[in-house]
């Protein structure tokens, strides 16, 4: 068994004003040679956008990028004509493939959106570009681990072109679970999104990250109430 610990306070900080990102992974001004990514999971963004602020116009390709709301409302448009809006209990799925352009803007004018940014090397390029958005039952993750993504279209959740699975789960203090790795050979990067908890007796804490490889289970404990994402992917 492998891991890696990193800690909320050693994430690169990005403050724009009307843009707050917190990055694990090295990403536009933030660079850090040690933290380029997790096998393919190569951003992790923690981004908080001020009410009718966002991003505008940008294009993207051959990247796998993945949208999970945590507060608030968040506009998208696309080049393919989607206009949609995603929110909590949502998870919103880009193939960019050869190339799609588009833009993010908080929808609320009264308050900000809290959203993770999530990119992931497809294992194929050049695919059709594709959009996609479910809203999840969010009981569903009660003292369990809900499957949100996976490789294959007819699985819960969203899918992409990677084998990788994500999971969310939202635990009452003292809840103990395991995690069986899907494909021989991934790795997992547990995020945590709130509260205390416990993976093979490695204490981690709100927006703490830990990867964790060359295993094939492990033992996740709540110390308190508690919100997690685990992201398994290939480590190649």
């Amino acid at each position: 068994m492998k891991t890696i610990l990193h800690k909320a306070d050693t994430r690169g900080d990005a403050n724009h004003g009307w843009l707050h990102s917190k990055h694990t992974f090295s990403f536009a001004n933030y660079f850090d040679p040690a933290r380029m990514n997790f096998g393919v999971l190569r951003v992790l963004n923690d981004d908080t956008v001020d009410a009718g602020m966002g991003f505008g116009t940008h294009r993207h390709d051959n990247m796998e990028i993945i949208s999970i709301p945590l507060e608030g409302d968040l506009e998208h448009k696309d080049s393919m004509g989607n206009k949609t809006v995603i929110k909590n209990g949502d998870v919103q799925i880009i193939c960019a493939g050869t190339g799609i352009s588009h833009s993010e803007y908080n929808a609320n004018t009264d308050k900000p959106v809290k959203f993770l940014q999530i990119w992931v090397v497809p294992n194929k390029r050049n695919v059709t570009p594709r959009y996609d958005q479910i809203s999840l039952n969010m009981e569903d993750r009660h003292n369990k681990l809900q499957q949100i993504l996976s490789p294959n279209p007819e699985d819960a959740g969203v899918w992409i072109h990677q084998n990788a699975w994500f999971h969310l789960g939202k635990f009452d203090k003292g809840f103990q679970t395991e995690y069986r790795v899907k494909e021989k050979g991934n790795g997992v990067y547990a995020f945590i999104l709130s509260g205390e908890l416990s993976i093979n007796d490695q204490k981690l804490n709100t927006r703490d990250g830990f990867g964790i490889t060359e295993i094939d289970n492990f033992k996740i404990i709540a110390d308190t109430d508690s919100e997690i994402l685990l992201m398994e992917v290939p480590m190649t």
